[in-house]
């Protein structure tokens, strides 16, 4: 972000110096913490993520191709005959990629035939990466977890029987799901969207986040997660990006780590930026006070603007950094955050707005009944279309590895920005989408002051 208002920049100038965490206890505990997520939660998350559905019978050959997208698993290098799937069939990939894998262990794939409950689970147990722990159970421990979900343990192959007992102990298999498995009829959508969810899950590949508005101990992981947060260096992208200021390009522009992506479903989330730790914290008693649950993602961020010499000399500290150019200005780099949000309704994501315009936006420099360090131009988007939002461009470039930078801009600017980006640098690779913002940053796009 930009910074938008001289409070802001003292703060940053003086160091932050008054981070209040005093806020431990600012909230006492209220809602239970949210359920797990279950069918319904991944079943929207691989329609929109993926496009992926699953039908009331759903044939092996379709789930294996889901994993397979899922997963990102390559078929290229893997060299295998199967006795029922051609090489020119369009079931082969899947199949080959899985084999490759260490999903599928037989040369015989039945891709049309329905899939069954225990089938999808032998699957799933492969995919998530717990083949190894399957197979150091001992039939006591094997009979034990089948045991416990009403599973009759001979009923099974020993190698079957390891696999579901892994699934039910690592938490894969669902308890609602035993009956299902014991039954041994077709796979039921709910539970291959279950499965294919959970199983992205064990490989990194679903949502990322810290926990729930209404957890008890949401307030304790948010200010670990900033107190070790830090400052982001990027010196391969800095040096695109800091020109681009120098030369008036930009205003402003982010930082940030790909790695903390939330990865949530878009139609449900949005994102709020801020530099506050202290607003954080009352930014989430706030949407418990108004009744509003979700999952809650930190992001770290490092935002980087002009500071000009007329403003004084700057102050230093571990979360607000400067480097003199050549005109005698600065370019200051301000430790700051992302706060995603993944609602449980979309009502619940269009009441957002209504509260932070009432409760964490400044329209005067007296305003009362406002939370901590709230600001004129608060800084929160969707990726997908809301009322009373508006569109602007977000102008992005990334770098080798996981940090990327990118600064916001009107739609009509855009183009400018990204013809300079390249004229910085030909071989940068500049992404540009479009997204809606809150209109307060709106209008200070706009070069309006409130």
């Amino acid at each position: 972000m930009i910074v938008r208002d001289m409070t802001a920049l003292r703060r940053f100038v003086a160091g932050g110096a008054a981070l209040a965490i005093a806020c431990a206890a600012a909230f006492p505990v209220a809602a239970a913490a949210a359920p797990a997520e279950d069918a319904n939660d991944y079943a929207l998350f691989l329609e929109q993520k993926y496009d992926i559905a699953f039908g009331a019978s759903t044939p092996k050959g379709d789930f294996l191709e889901a994993m397979q997208e899922t997963l990102e698993l390559d078929a290229k290098a893997v060299k295998v005959a199967f006795e029922d799937v051609a090489s020119d069939s369009p079931r082969f990939e899947a199949a080959a990629a899985l084999y490759g894998a260490g999903v599928m262990t037989s040369t015989t794939v039945q891709p049309e035939a329905t899939l069954t409950a225990p089938g999808a689970v032998y699957l799933a147990v492969k995919a998530s990466g717990l083949k190894e722990l399957a197979y150091s159970y001992k039939a006591d421990k094997v009979n034990a977890a089948l045991s416990k979900a009403g599973l009759t343990p001979s009923a099974y192959s020993p190698q079957a029987a390891k696999e579901l007992a892994a699934a039910i102990d690592a938490g894969l298999l669902p308890e609602s799901y035993y009956k299902e498995v014991a039954a041994g009829g077709p796979a039921s959508n709910a539970l291959l969207a279950t499965l294919l969810g959970k199983t992205l899950a064990f490989n990194d590949r679903y949502k990322h986040y810290l926990g729930s508005v209404s957890d008890a101990d949401i307030y304790g992981k948010l200010q670990d997660a900033y107190r070790t947060s830090d400052l982001i260096q990027a010196p391969e992208l800095q040096e695109v990006v800091d020109t681009a200021l120098k030369q008036d390009l930009l205003t402003g522009y982010n930082l940030k780590d790909s790695r903390y992506d939330p990865n949530f479903v878009d139609s449900l989330s949005l994102t709020y930026g801020h530099d506050n730790l202290l607003h954080a914290v009352q930014l989430i008693g706030l949407l418990r006070s108004e009744g509003i649950d979700a999952l809650v993602q930190f992001e770290p961020k490092t935002s980087a603007f002009i500071y000009l010499k007329e403003w004084g000399e700057p102050t230093e500290s571990d979360s607000y950094q400067v480097v003199q150019i050549e005109n005698g200005n600065y370019i200051a780099y301000a430790k700051e955050y992302d706060l995603s949000f993944e609602f449980e309704t979309a009502a619940d994501k269009a009441r957002f707005q209504d509260i932070v315009l009432a409760y964490a936006k400044k329209n005067s420099e007296d305003a009362a009944g406002l939370i901590a360090s709230s600001w004129w131009q608060p800084l929160y988007y969707s990726f997908t279309e809301l009322e009373g939002y508006d569109l602007i461009t977000n102008n992005k470039i990334e770098s080798s590895g996981p940090y990327y930078a990118q600064s916001f801009s009107l739609n009509a600017a855009s183009e400018a920005i990204v013809d300079g980006f390249e004229a910085l640098d030909p071989d940068v690779e500049v992404e540009t989408y479009t997204f809606w913002v809150d209109p307060p940053f709106f209008r200070y796009l706009n070069g309006e002051s409130m």
